[in-house]
């Protein structure tokens, strides 16, 4: 009996020394991962072009869709870690199919009309490759050691149209456009991203216009803006 009770405060004692150092470590690790905790994050997106403020003549047809992606740099700015500074850099390739021609006089000027009936588009479509920096205010419930989370984070996004190209196409013809002056390459836009964890809502709304005073149909300023909508998927 003494020595079953011997053994019994042995090993009690034991476990109590294991227990004792294994919340010391995990103190430890708590500590390292908190003086590291941030949100960088590999982002991935889809939306829908939404065309707002046109003409009248002016109408969108098949689906006008986007794909953006890229990486942002996490700037925590509180004890907790939840609220931060994003600024990222990324990618984005957009098509708008729509009914609005865009093609060139012999003497350079560019053309801008709506198309009819009569005209037989096959395939009327305007694409854009941007070069994107998106600059975000960043509230969370996440902690060290919890990655699904509730998310809202807004800002704005700065971007730069590099590469555009107007496409016209019928069983006659193919017109293929890429140089035209009245685009306003430089973008400005308001951002909003909510959800939780690596599922999110999306949008993004254009503030300043597509193209520039100069483009007109019929003597009535074009003025188009983008509203995007869709998914965004946050990796890491």
């Amino acid at each position: 009996m003494r020595i079953t009770i011997l053994t019994l405060l042995f090993l009690s004692s034991f476990y109590k020394s294991i227990a004792q150092d294994s919340n010391k470590y995990n103190k430890a690790i708590h500590n390292v991962v908190d003086s590291l905790y941030r949100e960088d994050q590999f982002y991935i997106g889809l939306t829908f072009n939404l065309i707002t403020n046109q003409p009248e003549s002016y109408s969108q047809n098949g689906f006008s869709g986007g794909l953006h992606f890229g990486f942002i740099r996490d700037m925590p700015f509180n004890k907790r870690r939840n609220l931060a500074i994003g600024v990222g850099l990324g990618h984005s390739l957009n098509t708008y199919n729509s009914n609005l021609f865009i093609g060139e006089e012999p003497s350079g000027e560019t053309i801008f009309r709506t198309l009819g009936s009569s005209d037989n588009a096959d395939r009327n479509r305007f694409n854009t490759n941007l070069i994107e920096m998106p600059i975000q205010f960043r509230w969370r419930t996440s902690s060290p050691m919890n990655y699904s989370f509730w998310r809202i984070y807004g800002g704005v996004k700065l971007s730069y149209i590099y590469y555009y190209r107007a496409v016209f196409e019928n069983k006659d013809i193919s017109i293929t456009q890429t140089e035209i002056p009245e685009l306003n390459r430089m973008r400005y836009a308001a951002i909003l991203t909510l959800g939780n964890g690596s599922f999110n809502a999306f949008f993004q709304y254009d503030l300043n216009t597509l193209f520039d005073k100069n483009a007109m149909i019929n003597l009535d300023r074009i003025n188009l803006q983008t509203l995007k909508f869709g998914i965004e998927f946050y990796i890491l």
